[in-house]
């Protein structure tokens, strides 16, 4: 039972993690185009992401039964998985990078089930095709590699294309009339953010507490579980009844990403609000609404996607839109080298330490 809650509370901290090191992604923009100041933005941005966080369960879903093999992950497992991606998620923010939560629970989850089955790689899951759609599709394949490819793609194209039209559209506007109405229209459009945003990322962490249970409950750990903690009890999914989040694995991860939300995220915003391009309220606007709508279309069919990626991309679109010298291409260097380590770098670090565990005897 301490393993159980030792994971709850892992788990919970990189929740904390995610809320201040992704959701400075989601305000990044409204931020650096002065619409909303710090705090505002920070309290729109907690309270949008715990409204999102419990607007359905499809991404938590994936991330519990769709990427490893259950019958593998134990407790010590999931906090390995859990720590690994909490590393990388520390060190990116420390160098101001941002990179990716999503991929970072992947590669930790994927890593440490690999180690515990003795580098046996068919513990990943890798493609189970759907039976009519391509997105009704498990493993890394359809959830990962290409949510990973195409929502970066989207997010530039849907952009550029986006801002192009929006250049068109206002093209006898007086900028100070462009920057109030987009002023405006910007409050909303961050606010979409951060509902996505809190769709798709509050969901990761669900999904792993979920996992952790059912495991326990599969195992027999709550075998002999008192009345006051039957909350616990999570039977295993099956192809008729696909697993159940609790109502309170939600409230406690929505309100956790709320709270590292408020703690900021100072770092990745200066990087992707002031460093990557220079933004104005419609360009702010333009990031925004392709970001999230990037994000809300993935969340819909259960693919655990980057916020980090679309929005980072919705706003190199937005940027080349006013022309390809517009974007500061040291600084998306330094991005995409990120993006290009994140999973096999918490996949490493998640390895070693399920093999430092098992050195250690911690471990069978």
């Amino acid at each position: 039972m301490i393993l159980i809650f030792t994971v709850i509370l892992v788990a919970l901290v990189f929740e904390y993690i995610n809320g201040f090191h992704d959701t400075a992604n989601s305000i990044a923009t409204v931020v650096s185009t002065k619409v909303l100041t710090p705090r505002q933005a920070i309290l729109m941005a907690a309270t949008t992401n715990l409204i999102g966080a419990l607007w359905g369960t499809a991404v938590a879903q994936t991330i519990a039964s769709g990427l490893v093999d259950a019958r593998i992950v134990t407790s010590e497992i999931l906090i390995c998985a859990l720590l690994g991606a909490v590393v990388w998620n520390l060190i990116t923010w420390w160098l101001g990078l941002p990179s990716s939560s999503s991929h970072a629970l992947v590669g930790g989850l994927c890593g440490a089930c690999l180690a515990a089955a003795h580098n046996k790689w068919s513990v990943i899951v890798w493609s189970i095709p759907g039976k009519e759609h391509w997105w009704e599709g498990k493993g890394i394949l359809w959830k990962v590699v290409l949510p990973m490819v195409t929502s970066p793609v989207m997010g530039f194209v849907v952009g550029f294309f986006f801002m192009g039209l929006l250049y068109f559209l206002l093209r006898n506007w007086r900028p100070v009339k462009v920057n109030r109405v987009f002023g405006k229209l910007q409050l909303f459009s961050a606010a979409y953010m951060g509902f996505s945003h809190g769709t798709n990322d509050a969901q990761k962490t669900m999904g792993i507490i979920a996992l952790a249970l059912v495991a326990a409950t599969t195992t027999g750990v709550f075998h002999d579980l008192p009345g006051w903690l039957a909350f616990l009890h999570t039977p295993e999914p099956t192809a008729g009844k696909p697993l159940e989040i609790a109502v309170w694995i939600k409230v406690v991860c929505a309100l956790t990403m709320a709270a590292g939300t408020a703690a900021g995220g100072w770092r990745i915003i200066r990087t992707l609000g002031h460093k990557m391009v220079k933004l104005h309220p419609v360009h702010g606007f333009a990031a925004e609404a392709t970001g999230a709508t990037v994000l809300l279309a993935a969340a819909h069919f259960g693919m655990p996607v980057s916020t980090t990626h679309a929005i980072t991309t919705s706003i190199m679109g937005v940027g080349c839109a006013k022309g390809f010298n517009a974007l500061k291409f040291n600084v998306v260097e330094r991005i995409l080298w990120a993006w290009v380590l994140t999973i096999p770098a918490s996949g490493l670090v998640a390895y070693g330490l399920v093999c430092a565990a098992r050195a250690l005897g911690m471990l069978a």
